[in-house]
């Protein structure tokens, strides 16, 4: 096997399983320095062995056998016996000997809402969980919570060492602390769902929707829970692969009618005591634009209900876009720039609802259309919006020429990723 088709099969695995195999390796101990040290070697060592002997038929198990004997190396060490009390008997206990491998998505769980210890800075807690549980690389992270790189790289590394430090247990909390602690879980899981929208990392929107129905399955009553499981699967059931394709656009007999049945479902058990809460509202207003499939038709009226309800109970940046796209649709372009807020700075879907809003009302959108190119994460998308900015110039300069497409602006994707991260 050659040096190349070793690294890929690395990268895929890197890909698909990090985030697992960093909850194995971190669950008995809270050390998730460690666990990604030792799985950092894992795949040194992989990239030395593989090209000579050959992919092993379990790349996943084999990756965390040899991150597993790198923590039993740090465990056993000089240091780690020296620097424990002479009482303390922890560098001959081997915390992995009853692991049980096949329990990954409980012990994600777990992991999950141990990241939401009160000990941990509350703005720390979902992005941790987004990357030492579900595996995403702190710039993406970064991206989804409209912070620099390195602002959001730095307070990952102060919440693992706090972990380390507190010596947090990984387990899921009793039913008393679970209030506190599952806010940063569904925004975590809904950020996985954002993140994994598009682009590289879209085998995790599956995981994302496997993670909130397996927690509303636990919880059975919480409404916000259900929220957002919905929420996920109706993503899930719109999913698209290859160009991209805005929502109106596409074909609902596309979508998957047996998601979309699922999602309903979860919908359906989303019954708060009180007000509905953000993800019970978020997959309303996806509900609302899956009925297409039913009616042939969206019914923008609900849409803008729904939305003055989300800009009441979680007023973020892209509800308020996504908000302004819906009066546009019902009141014109004029409204909906007016309705658009006015600090949106690189909010990508901002520059792109804007711009679609001013070719409608046949106004010059160019430099809109680029910046919103310009601050797309997917390749697709960009390429979708530098074509309509070359059409909305084109019937500028030619008012007679049929552009054979529709400009209205599309909603913001229930999923997109919001500036400021959680509310």
């Amino acid at each position: 096997m050659s040096t190349q088709e070793a690294r890929a099969a690395a990268e895929h695995a890197a890909r698909t399983s990090y985030g697992r195999l960093v909850a194995l390796l971190a669950a008995p101990t809270g050390d998730l320095a460690l666990a990604e040290d030792a799985l950092a070697a894992a795949f040194e060592e992989a990239l030395r062995r593989w090209p000579a002997a050959g992919v092993p038929t379990n790349p996943d198990g084999w990756l965390l056998t040899v991150a597993r004997n790198r923590q039993r190396d740090a465990w056993r060490s000089a240091a780690a016996r020296t620097s424990a009390p002479l009482d303390d008997d922890s560098a001959a206990w081997d915390p992995l000997e009853r692991h049980d491998p096949d329990a990954i998505g409980d012990r994600r769980l777990e992991l999950l809402f141990a990241c939401g210890h009160p000990a941990i800075d509350p703005a720390a807690r979902a992005p941790l969980m987004l990357q030492a549980v579900l595996g995403f690389e702190a710039a993406q992270i970064a991206r989804a919570f409209a912070l620099p790189p390195a602002t959001m790289a730095q307070r990952l590394v102060r919440a693992k060492r706090r972990i380390k430090d507190a010596r947090i247990p990984f387990a899921i909390p009793d039913r008393r602390a679970m209030p506190e602690r599952l806010p940063a879980v569904l925004e975590a899981i809904y950020g996985c769902a954002a993140i994994a929208w598009r682009g590289d990392a879209a085998s995790l929107a599956g995981e994302a929707r496997y993670l909130a129905v397996t927690l509303a399955t636990l919880l059975e009553r919480e409404a916000e829970a259900w929220g957002l499981a919905a929420l996920t699967t109706f993503s899930l059931a719109r999913r698209r692969t290859g160009a991209f394709v805005p929502l109106e656009e596409q074909d609902p007999r596309d979508w998957d009618a047996a998601l979309l049945e699922e999602a309903e479902q979860h919908l359906r058990r989303a019954r708060p005591d009180g007000p509905p809460g953000r993800f019970q509202l978020e997959a309303a207003i996806d509900a609302v634009h899956c009925d297409r499939r039913r009616t042939g038709s969206t019914d923008w009226r609900a849409l803008e209900v729904l939305y003055a309800a989300m800009l009441a109970t979680a007023p973020s940046l892209g509800a308020h876009v996504a908000a302004a796209a819906v009066t546009a649709r019902l009141h014109g372009p004029a409204a909906g720039l007016d309705a658009l807020p006015h600090d949106a700075d690189d909010f990508q879907p901002y520059w792109a609802t804007r711009a679609h809003l001013l070719a409608a009302a046949g106004l010059d959108a160019t430099a809109a259309f680029e910046r919103a190119a310009a601050l797309a994460d997917d390749d697709a998308v960009a390429e979708h919006l530098r074509e309509r900015g070359r059409a909305a110039r084109a019937l500028r300069h030619d008012p007679n020429r049929v552009s054979g497409r529709s400009e209205h602006p599309q909603p913001a994707p229930a999923t997109q990723p919001r500036r400021g991260g959680p509310p």
